[in-house]
C-alpha cells in the first residue's frame, strides 16, 4: 500500500489494490467477489452514512451565502483597535464559519478569501496571514459538526451527538490557544502586523448578517441534543436553513446551486471510495489477526497505559506526513481500537473512545499544519502567491506550539472533553 502511494497512485486505489492483493492470497478470487458483492451495497446503503454529505453540502452552501463575509466584517470590527486585530478576527470568523461547515480544508479557503486581501492591505506580512488562515481553518474540523469526527463515530461505534459535545470544549480551547498565539506573536514582532485600524461600533446591519449563522447552529445542534432528531436529521434540517438563508439574501441563483450539488458528490464520491478501499484492507488485516495479535503484544508489554496512548497519537502524527486525515482514521481506527479498548485508563469503555476520539481529532489537525505535507498551509499558500511556502511553514509554527499545549492538557485531564458529554446526555 505504501508503494503503491509512492508511486502516486490515489490512496482509495493504493488501499484497495494492496487490500484485494492481501485478500485473495489468504483465501483466493472467489471469496474476494463475493466479499465486494456484500460489502459494497452494505457500505453505501448506511442510514448514518448520509450524514457525510449532508454536512458537506450545508458547508457549500454556506461558502454561497455570504456568511464568510459578515462573519469577518464582525470579527475584525470588534478587534481592529488592536494590533494583530485582523488576523484574530480571522480565527474568529473560521471558529464561526466551521460550526456550519465541518471541513478543514472548505474553511481555510474560504475565509482566506475574504480575510487574507484584507490582511495584506493593512500590512500584514505574508508569515502571519498565511499562518493564522491555514491554523484557523483546522477549527472547521475541532468544532462540531466535524466529518472526520462522523467518520470516527461509525468506526468506533460511537454516538455521533456524544463525539459533537466532547470536542467543542477543545475546539473552544483551540481558538483561545490561537489567539494567545498572535497575541505574543506580534508583541515579539511587531513589523509583522504593523498597523492598527480605527475602533468602530457594532452596527445592526453587521449584527444581523451574522445572526442566521446563529441560527442555524442553535437549530441543529439544539435539536440534536433535545432528542428532537438525529445528527442524519439534523444535517438535513441545517442544509434546509443554509439554502434558505441564501435564497433570502439573494446569493444563490441556478448555476451556483448545481455547483454546490456538483461539489459535494465529488466530495463524496472521493470519500465513499476511501470507505471501500479502506474496508477491503482493514478486511485483508483482519484475516490474518493483525489487529487482535498487535493489541495481545503491546497490552503483553506491560507498558504504562497513557504511554501507549502517547506513542499511537506520535504515530499519528508520523504517518499525518504521507496520508490525508479521512485516510489515516479509516485504515489506523479498526487496528487501535482493539488496544485502546484493552487498556486500563480509570474511564468507562465508552468515555474511553470518545476521549480517544477527540485526540485523534486533534492530532489530525496538527498534521494538517505540520510540515511536509500540512494540507491547510498548501491550500492557503496557493491562494496567496506572493508568499513562499517556506514562509508559510514559518507561519504556523506558534500554532503548533499551541496546538502542542492543548493536546498535553486534554491528555492528562480527559474531563476537559468528557464534562459536556455528562452534562448533556
Amino acid at each position: 500500500m505504501l508503494l503503491l502511494m509512492a508511486l502516486r497512485i490515489p490512496i482509495a486505489i493504493a488501499m484497495f489494490g494492496a487490500g484485494s492483493f492481501g485478500y485473495v492470497l489468504q483465501t483466493g478470487w472467489s471469496p474476494l467477489a463475493h466479499f465486494l458483492n456484500n460489502q459494497v451495497f452494505a457500505r453505501f446503503a448506511s442510514y448514518d452514512l448520509s450524514v457525510i454529505p449532508l454536512f458537506l453540502l450545508m458547508g457549500h452552501l454556506a461558502a454561497q451565502s455570504g456568511m464568510s463575509k459578515a462573519l469577518f466584517a464582525l470579527a475584525s470590527g470588534l478587534l481592529a483597535r488592536f494590533r494583530g486585530g485582523l488576523a484574530m478576527a480571522a480565527v474568529l470568523a473560521s471558529a464561526a464559519f466551521g460550526s456550519i461547515c465541518g471541513s478543514s480544508v472548505a474553511t481555510a479557503a474560504t475565509i482566506t478569501s475574504v480575510a487574507l486581501p484584507e490582511m495584506r492591505r493593512h500590512g500584514y506580512s505574508g508569515i502571519l496571514a498565511t499562518g493564522t488562515l491555514a491554523a484557523g481553518g483546522t477549527l472547521g474540523i475541532l468544532i462540531p459538526p466535524s466529518v472526520p469526527l462522523v467518520i470516527y463515530a461509525l468506526l468506533a461505534e460511537q454516538n455521533i451527538a456524544k463525539l459533537f459535545a466532547a470536542a467543542v470544549v477543545p475546539g473552544i480551547v483551540a481558538m483561545l490557544g490561537y489567539l494567545a498565539a498572535i497575541t505574543v506573536f506580534v508583541r515579539l514582532y511587531p513589523q509583522h502586523a504593523p498597523t492598527q485600524g480605527e475602533p468602530t461600533h457594532l452596527r445592526w446591519r453587521e449584527l444581523r448578517a451574522v445572526a442566521p449563522i446563529l441560527g442555524i447552529f442553535l437549530l441543529v445542534f439544539g435539536g440534536i441534543y433535545s432528542g428532537v432528531f438525529t445528527p442524519t436529521e439534523g444535517a438535513a434540517v441545517g442544509v434546509a436553513g443554509t439554502l434558505v438563508v441564501t435564497l433570502v439574501r439573494r446569493t444563490m441563483n441556478t448555476k451556483k446551486l448545481v455547483q454546490c450539488f456538483y461539489a459535494t458528490a465529488q466530495g463524496s464520491a472521493m470519500l465513499f471510495l476511501i470507505f471501500l478501499g479502506a474496508d477491503l484492507m482493514n478486511a485483508a488485516l483482519a484475516l490474518t489477526q493483525l489487529p487482535n495479535q498487535l493489541a495481545a503484544v503491546v497490552l503483553g508489554w506491560g507498558f504504562p497505559a497513557m504511554g501507549v496512548v502517547v506513542c499511537i497519537l506520535l504515530f499519528y502524527m508520523v504517518l499525518g506526513s504521507v496520508m490525508d486525515e479521512l485516510s489515516m482514521l479509516l485504515l489506523t481506527i479498526p487496528i487501535f481500537m482493539p488496544i485502546i479498548s484493552g487498556l486500563e485508563l480509570g474511564m468507562s469503555a465508552e468515555h474511553v473512545a470518545i476521549w480517544f476520539g477527540v485526540m485523534v481529532l486533534m492530532t489530525v489537525g496538527f498534521g494538517m499544519l505540520a510540515p511536509p505535507v500540512g494540507l491547510n498551509v498548501y491550500v492557503v499558500n496557493q491562494m496567496a502567491k506572493d508568499v513562499r511556502l517556506t514562509d508559510s511553514y514559518r507561519g504556523v509554527l506558534p500554532f503548533l506550539i499551541t496546538d502542542a499545549i492543548r493536546m498535553a492538557l486534554l491528555l492528562m485531564f480527559p474531563s476537559l472533553s468528557l464534562w459536556l458529554v455528562g452534562f448533556v446526555h
